[in-house]
């Protein structure tokens, strides 16, 4: 789960979303997701949920480290 941060920027920057909109887009605040992608904060699992469907990757992608995104 140590790159969860960076993969939250890779698939952010992806799909050319901003801070602000992708925490409008997850119902959460800006400063948390640049938090989550800082490594200052821990996702939810709700939150966690929610990126899953939202950029369409598995958990798996998402929190294990050793699993590239596509």
């Amino acid at each position: 789960m140590e790159k969860f941060g960076e993969k939250l920027r890779i698939l952010r920057k992806k799909h050319g979303l901003s801070y602000r909109k992708l925490a409008s887009m997850l119902d959460t605040a800006h400063s948390h997701i640049i938090n989550l992608e800082n490594g200052k904060h821990k996702p939810s699992v709700d939150l966690i949920v929610r990126i899953t469907q939202l950029f369409e990757v598995s958990f798996d992608q998402l929190m294990n480290d050793e699993l590239a995104l596509d």
